[in-house]
């Protein structure tokens, strides 16, 4: 506290204190009760007096002037936030987030006070209906690593090194940054000043309204004031970046910014982001809310991309695009992400979730966006096969036992960066297109319309989509008996193949509990017998823990077939674990889930496999690419797209001395980071492990290889078997290091835990895995990545054992 700062009560000691406290227990949160007693029933530290992860809720924030210099000669971060909340309740204090900053300065300010001459004090009434001004300086460093307000450089063409600084706050670092209320249903308006060097430009989520020379060597940028958002979503990057810009069909201004020498390399994702722009507002029905967006590659960046309202941040792979070498994969992959963050303006920055145990409807949303959009404005990139190998990502994962539910608990810091993962984005996506197929087009469409227009700048849960989703019965429609069958149900109930639905009890059965269910159907006259189990990879229905691991699981499936005695999709519900549909005398075939639309896997019993396999010899056009993919890949993960002959020629100049480091030197000299990723995936297919060990040091230095892409050097080692044990050694040794640079539950770490182990198939190294995590259990027990990891290599064990022999000899009987 600072000692040139006068405090006149005991409460505004109290308040004070509190701000200035930053401790680890306010990096996550748990409930609070009413008047904010502790759910818990743990006593508050009297010099402390909030013990929750979770900020109380009567103390709203509802705007924030925020004033930032960044120094990126002296790599420091100076800063003031004045905080104007509303108080809700009575209470003694207020408490906010900060992580490693140096809070300097802070004021109250306040509308209720009241002075007593004679003792010379004054009280500031905290009661229900006041409104404060919270005002702190601070000063921090622009740190090191991926989070937060911090650090990144490039190299120019001649060798200079060039250094600019961006933020990535989500899900909570924006503490990090600035003194805040650092969780997603505190959405307030922010107005932000940000001074910078004359050779530096400024950006933030608004336009800039004014620029102000304060003297030679420092400009004042002066940003327009924001709309409702949350903390997460603020941005500011300072660089000296170049760009290219134009303007949707509805006037909004789009930019793509990229370092001088990659200006050439910008065009691409300016044709896609105006496209996917006015596309979404046509969908959505809702005009996007900013005057501009704007979207930069940031040299070092873990993730993939971010969505900040109104800047977009991302890996230069995910935007740049060099039509000389890039590959149509990689103008694939910059089309989805770019459709990706885009719809994230929508899903996650016009409504957001309520807390972080939802984060599926933000990323669950936006990757099945990115399906639909890509398919209506880029047809040409047969976007329909990315999408079967989300859901075909999305079963390897749920199919073990450490999966999770789509809406789980998330605490503290660890455990909600934990969320950012396969069921989150990719589940989700296939249930809500699985839903979509259900609901057909048109009512999930107005749906989602209707939600999005319900809850726009606040914040929803899965009941509100649920809800809005349901909700499709006009008067004209209950009064025909179409859809909903009285008032009270109107608002969730379908009328779907002549049964009414609970939307509701359905949905929770795919969100609210973990796995994928496997359909068993077997045909036995004019009827085809159906069963629902959990589809469990690693463990065998002889395992004693089966039984276990089954009871309890049930889903509300919306089964789909095709009969060769008809064109017609067949729709049938299955809410109970056996059930039989009619499909006639005359069926000589029967195909359970159409084009794959379902989240479930299915396994025909008696000839059902035969007459399916028979039919494919004899016209393999009888079933559409979806159907045959599915039946061919039910419980495997399908790659669809052809591997780039750039990388396999690579691969293959990689495996002499000459031809090594002529890469390694096409590597350092490569403006194209697409171009560099396959460079370094034929540099990591050696069989040399001096290479190998040469690559792991590198990245390991980051000066070469920057620290963003270690984790996936490290996955390429460790799917080349001349490195699979040097790759998990390197992870073992390093442990420390990686923790401290990429944080615990990042999504480095996390790649890195699974990575490293996804090819091991021994007894040994099961055993050598389970001592590693034993002897770091304290962090370990920490990360479902954990489990995930231990899984899987149990899934390979079992696999092994039941099928290397007969492999082995059907291969000596056919070969020799």
């Amino acid at each position: 506290m600072s000692s040139n700062m006068s405090v006149v009560t005991l409460l505004t000691l109290t308040l004070l204190a509190a701000m200035f406290r930053s401790s680890s227990a306010h990096q996550a949160s748990s409930s609070i009760g009413p008047q904010g007693e502790a759910s818990n029933g743990g006593a508050a530290d009297p010099a402390f007096p909030w013990s929750h992860l979770r900020l109380p809720s009567y103390i709203v924030p509802v705007h924030y002037e925020l004033r930032l210099h960044p120094n990126l000669t002296e790599l420091r971060l100076s800063g003031s936030v004045r905080v104007q909340v509303e108080v809700k309740n009575d209470t003694n204090w207020v408490v906010l987030h900060s992580k490693a900053l140096n809070i300097s300065n802070a004021m109250l300010r306040e509308r209720e006070k009241k002075s007593n001459n004679p003792t010379e004090q004054s009280i500031i009434l905290l009661g229900p209906g006041l409104t404060l001004a919270v005002s702190l300086q601070f000063g921090a460093e622009l740190t090191e690593g991926f989070y937060g307000f911090y650090k990144s450089s490039y190299k120019t063409g001649a060798g200079e090194t060039r250094v600019l600084a961006s933020t990535h706050f989500e899900p909570t670092s924006a503490r990090k940054a600035f003194p805040c209320f650092d969780e997603p249903s505190f959405k307030a308006n922010y107005t932000v000043t940000i001074r910078r060097s004359p050779e530096h430009i400024a950006l933030s989520n608004m336009p800039i309204e004014k620029t102000v020379r304060l003297n030679e060597d420092l400009m004042e940028d002066h940003f327009a004031t924001s709309v409702k958002m949350s903390t997460y979503l603020v941005a500011f990057v300072i660089c000296d970046f170049r760009s290219v810009s134009a303007t949707t069909s509805s006037g909004v201004k789009v930019s793509i910014y990229a370092a001088p020498e990659k200006l050439h390399q910008t065009h691409y994702a300016l044709e896609v982001a105006v496209k996917t722009l006015d596309f979404y507002e046509k969908y959505f029905n809702i005009n996007y809310p900013l005057p501009k967006q704007d979207l930069i590659a940031i040299p070092d960046f873990e993730s993939g991309a971010m969505e900040n309202w109104g800047l977009t941040t991302y890996r230069e792979t995910s935007l740049l695009y060099d039509p000389r070498s890039s590959s149509a994969q990689d103008k694939l992959w910059v089309t989805m992400v770019i459709a990706h963050e885009l719809a994230h303006q929508w899903f996650g920055n016009l409504v957001t979730m309520v807390w972080w145990n939802d984060i599926w409807l933000n990323e669950g949303f936006a990757r099945y966006m990115e399906y639909i959009a890509v398919e209506a404005t880029y047809p040409e990139l047969h976007v329909e096969e990315y999408l079967l190998n989300v859901c075909f990502a999305a079963v390897g994962r749920d199919s073990l036992n450490s999966s999770r539910p789509i809406s789980s608990a998330a605490e503290n810091p660890t455990q909600i960066r934990e969320m950012f993962d396969t069921v989150s984005y990719d589940k989700g996506a296939c249930v809500l297109h699985m839903l979509r197929h259900f609901l057909t087009d048109e009512v999930f469409q107005s749906g989602i319309v209707r939600y999005l227009r319900k809850f726009s700048y606040g914040n929803a849960q899965n009941q509100d989509l649920w809800d809005s989703l349901a909700n499709t019965c006009s008067e004209e429609d209950f009064t025909s008996g179409k859809f909903c069958y009285n008032d009270r149900q109107a608002s969730k109930n379908y009328l779907f193949a002549g049964e009414h639905l609970n939307l509701t009890a359905m949905m929770n059965t795919w969100t609210l509990q973990k796995g994928v269910p496997l359909v068993t159907v077997t045909r036995e006259g004019s009827r085809l017998l159906l069963k629902q189990e959990r589809f469990l990879k690693a463990v065998l229905p002889s395992d004693p823990v089966w039984a276990t691991l089954q009871q309890g699981y049930l889903w509300h499936i919306p089964l789909t077939f095709k009969t060769s005695s008809s064109r017609t999709v067949h729709r049938h519900l299955m809410v109970t674990k056996t059930d039989s549909v009619d499909v006639g005398d005359q069926a000589s075939w029967v195909k359970v889930n159409t084009d794959m639309a379902g989240y479930y896997l299915v396994h025909y019993e008696g000839r059902g496999w035969d007459q399916l396999t028979q039919l494919l010899r004899e016209n393999h056009t009888a079933l559409s690419y979806h159907d045959r993919t599915h039946l061919i890949h039910n419980a495997f993960q399908l790659i669809v797209l052809p591997a780039d002959l750039t990388e396999t020629i690579y691969s293959v100049g990689a495996q002499d001395e000459r031809g090594w480091e002529f890469l390694l030197h096409a590597y350092t000299a490569s403006p194209s980071e697409t171009h560099k990723h396959k460079i370094l995936s034929a540099m990591g297919s050696s069989r040399d492990k001096n290479k190998l060990s040469r690559l792991l040091e590198m990245a390991l230095e980051g000066e070469v290889i920057r620290n963003q892409d270690l984790s996936t050097l490290v996955y390429l080692v460790a799917r080349n078997p001349h490195g699979q044990q040097l790759a998990w050694a390197f992870f073992k040794k390093n442990w420390g290091f990686l923790v401290q640079k990429f944080q615990l539950s990042s999504f480095c770490i996390r790649s890195l835990m699974v990575g490293t182990t996804a090819w091991f198939s021994s007894a040994e190294e099961l055993s050598d895995m389970r001592s590693f995590f034993q002897s770091i259990e304290e962090q370990a027990s920490q990360l479902r990545a954990t489990q995930v990891a231990l899984d899987n290599v149990q899934k390979n064990v079992l696999w092994m054992e039941m099928n290397l022999g007969p492999l082995r000899d059907w291969l000596n009987r056919h070969i020799h």
